[in-house]
């Protein structure tokens, strides 16, 4: 067991913590690992009927992997350590999402990244005031895994391309309208929430125990945002998706109207984000919306992240970010016209390692 995990059984509630605050419950491989083997050694075991995932601290569930630990290995010689790593994080991602028995996970607070492929995957999912979700890799030169793509893929309309390229962060409300929460819980009736699934008070299934305690969250500015959305992000490529962000931007600028102002913000936000990890992520969306299982959509998302570990966009965006933090990306290449038209289709179709479940 990891330091950083913590795992009791008690009145048939298996309850999980993410317990690394400092750093946000940021997932390490070892925690990787630990999480596996509760959840392993909890699927047949008649003392637990359900399992409740949160995360230490006030702040939030999981802010996703471990950066620096990623910088370390695709920086240093150990590409092959970071696929270990995602392998073993994928198959915990499907074995969540195909879990015997009820996963009840607490999305309060920052849920980004991997802390949404534990959460997301669940079986209810519960968001609070103060949650914060996405999905942000393309700020780091990376693209949406963890079986992200999936979940996006399956938003309404464009909005998924639209959170998925410009990293967008979802309150409670917006993470509900794009399917990746069902429920939304004050954050001071957590408590008693955990109270009740515990004691199994009429109804008796943990869904409908979350429904006593679900409030409406107000409205959800994703889902105000979805004409414009939908009309730009329909493009066939990142470069048309900025030109019809600016071309309406431009057409309904003289009315003053947020719709206008946020579409050309959100141009003005692409073009300061790594063309290949766009232009990746694009494909790699829209091909999810065809893919038959979760499985799938995270096989692809290996072959994407095994060939950008080894990418210098990734290493300079981490760089940029989280190791010197100057916010200064220098991306290879600069800019869109600089990337291969078939890039997705390319890396998808090489299979250079070991797959997420061989055979």
């Amino acid at each position: 067991m990891s330091d950083h995990i913590s795992a009791s059984v008690a009145d048939g509630v298996g309850h999980v913590t993410l317990d690394r605050p400092k750093a946000l419950n940021a997932l390490s491989y070892e925690m990787i690992l630990a999480l596996a083997d509760v959840f392993d050694a909890w699927r047949d075991d008649s003392e637990v009927s359900l399992v409740v995932l949160d995360g230490a601290g006030d702040r939030g569930l999981c802010a996703g992997g471990d950066i620096r630990e990623l910088y370390e290995m695709s920086t240093g010689g150990r590409a092959d350590d970071a696929r270990t790593f995602f392998r073993a994080e994928y198959r915990l991602n499907a074995a969540i999402a195909r879990y015997p028995k009820p996963v009840v996970a607490i999305m309060d607070g920052i849920t980004m990244g991997g802390g949404i492929g534990l959460a997301g995957h669940a079986s209810v999912r519960v968001v609070t005031e103060r949650s914060r979700v996405a999905m942000p890799e393309t700020r780091i030169g990376f693209t949406p895994d963890v079986g992200g793509s999936w979940l996006l893929a399956a938003a309404p309309g464009e909005l998924g391309t639209h959170l998925a390229l410009n990293s967008r962060t979802m309150d409670a409300a917006d993470a509900i309208h794009a399917g990746f929460a069902d429920a939304f819980v004050p954050s001071e009736n957590l408590p008693h929430l955990l109270r009740a699934l515990a004691e199994r008070a009429d109804p008796g299934s943990p869904a409908e125990i979350v429904m006593l305690f679900d409030e409406t969250p107000g409205p959800s500015a994703l889902a105000a945002s979805r004409d414009w959305v939908d009309a730009c992000y329909s493009a066939p490529t990142v470069a048309e998706i900025i030109g019809r962000l600016r071309a309406y931007g431009s057409d309904a600028a003289d009315d003053g109207s947020e719709a206008s102002a946020a579409a050309r913000a959100a141009a003005d936000e692409l073009e300061t984000l790594s063309p290949t990890a766009l232009t990746v992520t694009l494909d790699a969306v829209r091909r999810a919306r065809t893919l038959p299982r979760l499985e799938d959509a995270l096989e692809q998302e290996f072959q994407l992240v095994s060939w950008f570990v080894e990418h210098p966009d990734l290493h300079e965006g981490i760089r940029a970010q989280v190791i010197d933090k100057d916010r200064n990306p220098r991306w290879d290449p600069a800019t869109l016209d600089g990337v291969e038209s078939d890039i997705f289709d390319r890396v998808v179709s090489s299979q250079m390692h070991e797959r997420v479940w061989p055979g």
